[in-house]
């Protein structure tokens, strides 16, 4: 498995000004960073894929729906419109040299209106989902759709519920992302359902239940890494924490992290911290 750490910790909205921070991810040790993507024609796509490259880490990239691209919306030109958006995420992923594109990319976090999921919303996620694939294939992409809690979706909660999704769909570049903060809330067992997923599961954001640093909170993480190493598992161990820093007050971390914990240190003492959780669960 390999270690990388989100851009989350720093800025939700990565700019050419976020660029000196790449070679920073290679000097704390890590493998790969990941890029959240809200519009993709806004990523300075190239001048990223160069740093990368020139430090020689791995890029993987979290997609957030804006509030007007919805999959599953009952208006079939957004479904339309949504499916043409989803292309330009993978289209601008293979551009940044990645090739792995996840998030909960069924719906905007935050739509929650007012029903429980129902079949059309299913077929209509499904059918868009489908509907990708070419350009999946295309660009050489696979892509992880991350169930979220439900203050935040409606749609997909859990982790057999993305499993389903990603059975009716029928590709095999579609899988699912475990995020532990998610699970934590979701989940009897997060360590069931990595069992559950098998070779569904994609990815994995590692989250503390405050989104703090990984260890300073309740989540067992060791029995999520030997669950892990159970199933196989060999992607990114991908920390997503939330830092506090005056130097970026576009992250999210500015408003909710502990104002004591710096991003640097969610990269720093968490990339440590799995590096031990690594080594003392082999």
């Amino acid at each position: 498995m390999k270690i990388g750490v989100s851009a989350f910790a720093w800025t939700k909205d990565f700019t050419s000004s976020h660029l000196d921070l790449i070679p920073q991810m290679r000097a704390y040790g890590l493998d790969g960073f990941e890029i959240p993507m809200f519009d993709p024609a806004h990523l300075p796509a190239q001048a990223i894929r160069k740093a990368f490259e020139a430090n020689d880490l791995e890029c993987t990239v979290c997609a957030i729906l804006p509030r007007n691209i919805n999959p599953i919306s009952p208006d079939a030109s957004v479904r339309r419109k949504s499916l043409t958006h989803l292309i330009a995420c993978v289209e601008t992923t293979r551009e940044l040299g990645a090739n792995l594109l996840g998030g909960p990319l069924f719906a905007p976090i935050g739509y929650l209106p007012g029903h429980r999921r129902n079949q059309d919303e299913w077929n209509w996620a499904v059918e868009c989902f489908q509907a990708l694939g070419t350009a999946l294939e295309t660009h050489n992409i696979n892509l992880a759709i991350e169930p979220v809690n439900r203050s935040e979706t409606f749609f997909l909660n859990k982790a057999a519920e993305a499993q389903a999704l990603c059975k009716d769909i029928g590709n095999p570049r579609v899988g699912v992302t475990i995020d532990t903060f998610h699970a934590n809330i979701e989940e009897k067992s997060i360590s069931g359902a990595i069992a559950l997923l098998g070779a569904s599961l994609k990815h994995v954001h590692l989250s503390e239940n405050d989104r703090g640093l990984l260890g300073s909170g309740h989540i067992d993480f060791m029995g999520i890494v030997r669950s892990l190493l159970l199933n196989g598992y060999d992607g990114y161990l991908m920390i997503e924490g939330f830092g506090y820093s005056t130097d970026y007050p576009g992250s999210p971390g500015y408003l909710l992290a502990d104002m004591t914990v710096s991003p640097e240190e969610i990269a720093i003492a968490g990339g440590s911290y799995v590096k031990n959780l690594l080594r003392y669960s082999c």
